[in-house]
């Protein structure tokens, strides 16, 4: 397998690059095509679909690179475009990129695009660091239970990128049969729902059951859209009555209209788990228990907040206390080269307005900003580093998710203020991490207001 030459000519077959943020999808894609994906830790890093070409067993595919994501259901732009492309650009097949370490999240993803199309490849990437902590994946148990293709790989090794291209290939000219079965069962209940609706649509096929999950959770266009995408009729009045047989069974079980959605995601969360737990093994060593231990302690309701408060006044004791120090020998430096300018400048006979121009004006400005800032953020972000590699701070995320929830905005917030005390440009600069634009704005907003060390008193110079 190599690059195309001619990355401008599109032909053969359309496969679609999909996965998780952070699961190696743009390794692969490089490895693959022999471009320069650029790589990043935040949403929306691929937001601009990229494409490249490969040349396998003389034939030659195109790879689109869908956004990193972690659903479908179109709450944020990176899961409207891999949904829509799924969709609607017709892909002949799709490969799924899974952390091994990570899996459950990976195939909650999988479990969401086989409702869309079943010719999915699902690689199962990172093998090696798998392997370094204990883990093992039976990918054939997989397989088997999923009826889809499941190759190992290292993507930044190129281990298993020639079987999941030949697994790819496969799917392209139809030599495998994919399994046609419903990936999930929603319940009893659900089912019924949903076949009611389905019986509204007598020539959709399979194509019926995805129709209806949209219908269901009130996404009314878009289901008509992709009946019109599959070429089935879609009679408005038998549709809405179906519906609204369909939402009255629900309700009599006890799942109102708006909880449907919740229902479903919820659902395809325990087969996900249900699909790791039997096909994975993890080596339960001293340190997962203890790391398990300190995990109930630090995310605990009774001493979760106090430690977070705990750590949070000892960073800040740290950073004002430890920054006095070269905050006043950097002040009383940079003052007397200041004084040791000014007096030069006079000597030669320069006009006082140029004096307060480059020395009191601009000379003393930076050496204000220098001595003061310079120092607690050389201290405190160092200790907020620390803190992020020994995994904390994604705890402390999770004890105030609720809190910021309550208040419309979002748990990953708190990691965008905690950056903004060193630094309130750091801090909104941080806010690319949080999916939802709304909640994005609302951080932008609202992290002005954290008082950085900018804001602290500094020392008078000597």
């Amino acid at each position: 397998m190599e690059p195309a030459e001619n990355l401008h000519t599109s032909g053969g077959k359309t496969i679609a690059l999909m996965g998780n943020p952070n699961v190696g999808k743009s390794t692969l894609f490089n490895y693959l095509t022999g471009l320069r994906q650029h790589t990043g830790n935040w949403p929306g890093k691929t937001v601009a679909v990229a494409r490249g070409e490969y040349l396998f067993q003389e034939e030659r595919y195109t790879l689109v690179d869908l956004p990193g994501t972690y659903s479908l259901s179109a709450s944020s732009p990176e899961e409207e475009i891999a949904r829509d492309y799924l969709c609607f650009d017709r892909p002949d097949a799709a490969i799924l990129v899974a952390d091994a370490i990570t899996l459950e999240r990976g195939l909650s993803l999988l479990l969401q695009t086989l409702e869309i199309t079943p010719n999915v490849v699902l690689c199962v990437n990172l093998m090696d660091e798998a392997r370094r902590k204990g883990i093992r994946v039976d990918t054939a148990a997989l397989a088997e239970e999923l009826g889809i293709p499941v190759v190992a790989a290292t993507a930044a090794a190129g281990a298993g990128v020639e079987e999941l291209c030949a697994a790819a290939a496969q799917l392209c000219r139809k030599e495998k049969s994919p399994n046609s079965a419903p990936p999930v069962s929603y319940g009893p209940v659900v089912e019924h729902a949903l076949r009611t609706v389905e019986n509204s649509f007598p020539d959709a096929g399979g194509a019926g059951r995805f129709a209806a999950l949209k219908l269901l959770g009130g996404e009314t266009d878009f289901a008509r859209r992709w009946a019109l995408e599959k070429g089935f009729p879609f009679s408005a009045g038998q549709v809405e009555k179906a519906v609204a047989e369909a939402r009255r069974l629900l309700e009599l079980s006890g799942i109102q209209p708006g909880q449907f959605d919740d229902w479903v995601v919820g659902t395809i969360g325990k087969r996900a788990r249900a699909l790791y737990l039997s096909s994975v093994q993890t080596a339960q060593d001293e340190r997962s228990l203890r790391d398990l231990k300190i995990d109930r302690v630090l995310t605990s309701r009774r001493f979760g907040i106090p430690v977070m408060l705990a750590l949070l006044c000892l960073v800040f004791w740290l950073t004002i206390s430890g920054a006095n120090y070269p905050s006043a020998l950097l002040s009383e430096w940079l003052f007397g080269w200041g004084d040791f300018l000014g007096g030069r400048l006079l000597a030669v006979g320069a006009p006082a307005w140029l004096h307060g121009l480059l020395i009191l004006g601009m000379y003393r400005t930076l050496a204000w900003v220098i001595s003061v800032m310079l120092p607690p953020m050389a201290i405190f972000f160092p200790l907020f580093t620390l803190l992020e590699d020994l995994g904390y701070l994604p705890r402390v995320a999770f004890n105030l998710d609720n809190a910021f929830y309550r208040c419309g905005a979002c748990g990953k917030q708190a990691l965008t203020m905690c950056m903004g005390f060193g630094c309130n440009a750091a801090g909104v600069t941080g806010c690319r991490i949080i999916s939802s634009p709304r909640e994005r704005l609302i951080a932008i907003l609202t992290n002005c207001f954290v008082p950085c060390n900018g804001r602290f008193p500094p020392p008078e110079p000597g």
